[in-house]
C-alpha cells in the first residue's frame, strides 16, 4: 500500500502546488476566511466529499467514509486563516490583498489537507472507517477558531479518537518530520490596558497625570512577575509589543494604549501569574495619579501530545521519510489554539520541513519574506495521508 499511495501523492502533486498557490494569492484574516472556505467547499464538492460549512464561522468539516464507518473515526486538521502583514516576496502567486499575507504556511496547511483528502478519497474502499476533515478558521486570533468550531458542536453527530494536526517548519529541511511528545507548545493570553490621567501640556507635568510615564513603569514593574515571583524553573513569557501614546512631544495624553502576551506551560501558575499582573498593573497606574480598564480574556491553553498516538506517529512517518528524516521538536514559547482540541481528544501536533534552496535566505514565519520550498508540498500531502492511513488500519 505504501507504493500505491507513494503514486498518488506523484499524481497529485500539481494539484497540490495549484492550490497553495490560489490559497497564498488570496490570503484572509482571521474571522474573515470567506472566499477561503468557498474554494475548499467547491474542492470537496468536487470530489464528492460531503461536508459541513460555517462551524465556528467559517468552519468546515468534511467526512471520508470507508467501509463500515463506525469501526475508527480519525480527524485531520488545517487552519487557513492569514496575517496582517504586507508580502515583499515578487513571486507569480503573491497576495493579490494588499497587507494581509500567508506568513505563517496555513495556505500550505490547506493544501495539504485538500491533497490528502483527494488521495483518501481514493481509498476508501480499502479501509474500515471514518476520516474527519477539518478546515479551521481564525487560529492566528483569540479567542481562535478551534474554541470556536468545539462551541459550535463540530463532533456532535460523530466524534473523533485522534485528532492530527501539521505545521510547516522552517527548521527543517525539505522531507523531514518532527514529533515530541507531551506539552510542546505554550499556553497565551493577551494583556489589553487602557491608562487614563489627566493630560495636557508637557512643560506643566505638576498639573497633569502622566499617562506615559505609569505606562513605561508598568512595563517595568511587571518585569518582576518573571524575575521574582514565578518559580525560576517554570518556563514563563511577559512581553509588550504595542504602546499607544497617542501625544506630542509637549503632550501628554489622556489616554495610553498597552498590549502584550502572557505564557506559561503550568497552568497552576497561569492562573496564580494573571493575578499578580492585574495587581501590579492596578497599583502602579494608581502610584501615578491614574486609572486602567484591564482586559485579559483567556486565551489558547498549551498544546499536549498524548504520548502513545505521538510515539505512533513518529513511528509511521519513519515508514513514510525514513528515519534519518524524523527529527525532534524543540518546546516552544509560541502558541496554537490546537491546545483546545489537546485538551478534549487524544492529539498529535507535528511538523514537515519546508527549508530548501529557493527560502534559504528567506525570512521565517510571521516575516513579510516568508517563503516554503513547494517541494515541501508533497511530504505535507503525502505524509498526512500515510499517517491516516496506518492510524486507520493499524
Amino acid at each position: 500500500m505504501k507504493a500505491f499511495i507513494q503514486q498518488l501523492t506523484y499524481e497529485n502533486n500539481n494539484y497540490v502546488i495549484n492550490c497553495y498557490h490560489h490559497v497564498h494569492a488570496h490570503p484572509e484574516l482571521s474571522f474573515q476566511e470567506f472566499e477561503t472556505a468557498k474554494f475548499i467547499e467547491n474542492e470537496l464538492t468536487t470530489m464528492g466529499i460531503p461536508f459541513r460549512a460555517k462551524i465556528g464561522g467559517n468552519g468546515i468539516l468534511g467526512k471520508i467514509e470507508g467501509l463500515n464507518p463506525k469501526k475508527k473515526v480519525i480527524a485531520l486538521r488545517a487552519d487557513m486563516d492569514a496575517l496582517p502583514v504586507c508580502e515583499t516576496v515578487d513571486i507569480p502567486w503573491k497576495s493579490t490583498n494588499q497587507n494581509v499575507m500567508h506568513a505563517c504556511g496555513h495556505d500550505a496547511h490547506t493544501a495539504c489537507l485538500l491533497g490528502a483528502a483527494k488521495m483518501l478519497n481514493e481509498l476508501k474502499n480499502k479501509f474500515e472507517g471514518t476520516i474527519l476533515l477539518i478546515f479551521q478558521p481564525g487560529e492566528e486570533k483569540s479567542p481562535g477558531g478551534a474554541s470556536l468550531m468545539l462551541e459550535d458542536g463540530i463532533f456532535d453527530e460523530i466524534k473523533p479518537e485522534i485528532i492530527l494536526a501539521q505545521h510547516v517548519s522552517v527548521d527543517f529541511e525539505t522531507g523531514a518530520m518532527g514529533f515530541l511528545t507531551g506539552k510542546i507548545m505554550a499556553s497565551a493570553d493577551e494583556i489589553h490596558l487602557k491608562i487614563r490621567g489627566t493630560g495636557g501640556h508637557g512643560a506643566l507635568p505638576h498639573l497633569v497625570n502622566d499617562t506615559v510615564l505609569a505606562a513605561a513603569q508598568t512595563i517595568v514593574s511587571l518585569q518582576q512577575v518573571r524575575s521574582r515571583l514565578c518559580h525560576p524553573l517554570t518556563p514563563m513569557v511577559l512581553t509588550f509589543g504595542k504602546l499607544i501614546a497617542n501625544g506630542a512631544t509637549n503632550v501628554i495624553p489622556h489616554e495610553v494604549l498597552l498590549s502584550g502576551t502572557f505564557r506559561t506551560f503550568d497552568e497552576q501558575w497561569r492562573i496564580k501569574g494573571k493575578g499578580h499582573i492585574k495587581r501590579i498593573i492596578t497599583e502602579t497606574c494608581a502610584a501615578h495619579g491614574c486609572t486602567v480598564e484591564i482586559d485579559m480574556p483567556t486565551g489558547y491553553p498549551c498544546v499536549t501530545n498524548n504520548e502513545e498516538i505521538t510515539n505512533n506517529a513518529r513511528s509511521f512517518a519513519s515508514e513514510w521519510v525514513g528515519f534519518e528524516n524524523i527529527r525532534a521538536l524543540e518546546t516552544r514559547m509560541t502558541s496554537e489554539d490546537f491546545g483546545f482540541f489537546t485538551q478534549e481528544y487524544p492529539c498529535c501536533f507535528f511538523r514537515f520541513g519546508v527549508k530548501g534552496k529557493v527560502n534559504a535566505n528567506t525570512g521565517g514565519l510571521h516575516s513579510s519574506t516568508f517563503q516554503i520550498d513547494e517541494k515541501s508540498l508533497s511530504t505535507g500531502m503525502g505524509g498526512m495521508a500515510w499517517l491516516a492511513w496506518r492510524f486507520m488500519t493499524t
